[in-house]
This record gives structure tokens, C-alpha cells and sequence, in this order.
């Protein structure tokens, strides 16, 4: 009997399987958490941050950093980093208002994605047919790509002259900014890409273990080729998108974009490794990021702290992600 009781004792113990994933899903959620005590604090601090006004701002500042830091994931993903997306961007963006005068909207896209697309395929041909390291391959052409913005612009914003260059970048729809609604899309289709797609697998499995993928018949590198410029593409549209916002081309757009993009995607729990990286995390990791520029501009901190802050933050984010990661294991 006693056996019978200790048995029934053992098996009330045992939490069910589903509480078991539920409370494994929600240990994995700490950025989740981050991005609420952030909104609970910014609400309490500022009485202007819930105002329809400034939520329409956040929404059009972390819109552009959003579609960079899921270009960032891509690369990722697959164990490789792009430092030089900010950059990119940066030329996408005095390009775009500058070649061709700016002259219409359409032009501007299409000059803005295929320079980040052909720029982005350079770092993708040296990191998988040379063999070289992604750091130092993105490194240089974030060296070049930012020294050609300043000989460009010469240190003057570059104006476009189409009337409608303008409109994705300050246009609303029912009041909510086009931007948001680009960003939207691109997430569900990066989304798509890498969940519902053999090319989204080849990147997890690139990631996990290359040699690996190699040996079981996947295109290691090809695919990082597609994937490189396919992130130097959405740097591209983010050039652009930030040209029509600020409805100028200047010589510092894009500068930290880089720094930011690597943080939301460790903090929505991507492995710098590779094989790891979910994109509603990197949704909480880009809004977490716009939430405490706003707040921080709305107390009005200077500069410089901001920067001390979003260093902090950093460091807190990769403490939490490494301490989550020793439980799950």
C-alpha cells in the first residue's frame, strides 16, 4: 500500500507535460518581460508617452531600425554577423536621394535595394567562396561604404527633388504611419522565409553546424551568398525609407544602426553562433530598443547617457540570454 501511495504521491508531484512546455515557453520570454516593465515605466514617467502622437513617432522610429535588425537576423542565423548594415543603409540612403535627383518615389526604392543588394552580395561572395570571416569582411565594407557616403555628400544632406519621394516616409493610413505597415510586412514575409521555406531550414541548419549541412547535399554556399545580399537588400529599403523620412539624404544616417540591430536580435534571443533566432523575438528586441530612445528623449537625457543606457542595456540583455540558456541546458 505504501508502494501504491508513494507511487500516486510521485505522480502528483510531476508537473504535466503541458505545464512543462508553458512555464519552459515562459522562461524563454524574458525580453517579453522587458519590453512590459519598459511600457509600465515609460507610462509612468511621461504622461506625453501614450499619447497618439508619440506612439505614431516610436512606431515610425523603430519601423526602419526594425527591417535592419531583421536583416541581421538572417545572417545570424546562419553563425555569421553583419557590422556593416548601418553603413549600407547610410549609402543606400544619400543614393536614393541623390542619383537621378531623387526624382520619384520608385526610383528611390529601386536604387536603394539594389545598391544594398549588390553590396551585401560582395560581403556574401567573400564570406562563403573566399572563406574569409563575416566580422572582417562587413567590417571593411562598413569602413567603405561610410568613407563613399561622405565623399558623395561631401558633409551636406543630399535633398531629392521628387515630390513623391517623400510619401512612404510620412504618409498614414486610417493613422497609422505606412512605415509601420512596411515594417509589418516585411517581418511576416522574413517570417515566412525562414519558418514555411526550404531556403529558411538551410539557414538554421547552416547555422547549427556547417559542415554538416555541407555534407548533407544543402548549397552552404550559395545560400550564404542569398542570404548576405538579401540583408544588404532590406539595409537598402531601411536607406531609403530613412531618406523619405527625414526627407533628405544625410552623411550620418545609419550610423549605430549596427550596434542596435546586434543587440534586438541577442535580445530577442538569437545565438551569435548561429542556429538560433526567432523573429517575434527580434520584434520585442527592436521595440524594446525604440521604447527607451523615446523615453529618453521625452525626459530629456542627454546624448550621451542615451548611449550609456543602450550599453547597459546590452549587457543585461546578453547576462539574461546566457543565464536562460544554462537552464535550458
Amino acid at each position: 500500500m505504501s508502494t501504491v501511495q508513494s507511487s500516486a504521491e510521485g505522480t502528483q508531484a510531476a508537473p504535466p507535460p503541458e505545464r512543462n512546455r508553458f512555464l519552459g515557453w515562459l522562461m524563454q520570454q524574458y525580453s517579453l518581460g522587458i519590453l512590459i516593465v519598459l511600457l509600465i515605466l515609460a507610462s509612468v514617467l511621461s504622461d506625453a508617452f501614450l499619447s497618439a502622437n508619440n506612439l505614431n513617432n516610436v512606431v515610425r522610429q523603430v519601423s526602419i531600425t526594425g527591417i535592419v535588425v531583421l536583416a541581421q537576423l538572417l545572417v545570424v542565423v546562419t553563425g555569421g554577423i553583419d557590422i556593416s548594415v548601418g553603413s549600407v543603409l547610410g549609402l543606400a540612403a544619400v543614393l536614393s536621394a541623390g542619383l537621378f535627383d531623387g526624382r520619384s518615389m520608385l526610383l528611390g526604392i529601386v536604387v536603394g535595394v539594389v545598391v544594398g543588394a549588390v553590396l551585401g552580395a560582395v560581403n556574401g561572395l567573400l564570406v562563403a567562396y573566399r572563406g574569409l570571416e563575416p566580422f572582417i569582411v562587413t567590417l571593411g565594407m562598413l569602413a567603405l561604404a561610410r568613407g563613399l557616403v561622405y565623399a558623395y555628400t561631401e558633409g551636406v544632406p543630399v535633398e531629392p527633388s521628387g515630390s513623391d519621394f517623400t510619401i512612404p516616409g510620412i504618409a498614414t493610413v486610417a493613422g497609422f504611419p505606412v512605415l509601420g505597415i512596411i515594417w509589418i510586412a516585411c517581418v511576416l514575409a522574413v517570417a515566412f522565409l525562414l519558418y514555411r521555406t526550404v531556403f529558411g531550414r538551410r539557414l538554421y541548419a547552416i547555422g547549427s553546424n556547417k559542415n554538416a549541412a555541407f555534407s548533407s547535399g544543402i548549397p552552404v554556399k550559395r545560400t550564404l551568398l542569398a542570404v548576405y545580399a538579401l540583408a544588404g537588400l532590406l539595409a537598402g529599403l531601411g536607406g531609403y525609407l530613412l531618406s523619405a523620412r527625414l526627407g533628405s539624404g544625410t552623411p550620418t544616417a545609419g550610423t549605430n544602426y549596427e550596434l542596435d540591430a546586434i543587440a534586438a536580435v541577442v535580445i530577442g534571443g538569437a545565438r551569435l553562433s548561429g542556429g538560433q533566432g526567432r523573429v517575434f523575438g527580434a520584434v520585442v528586441g527592436t521595440l524594446i530598443f525604440g521604447v527607451i530612445s523615446n523615453l529618453l528623449v521625452l525626459l530629456n537625457v542627454s546624448t550621451f547617457l542615451q548611449d550609456a543606457f543602450r550599453g547597459a542595456l546590452i549587457l543585461l540583455a546578453v547576462a539574461l540570454a546566457a543565464n536562460t540558456r544554462r537552464r535550458g541546458h
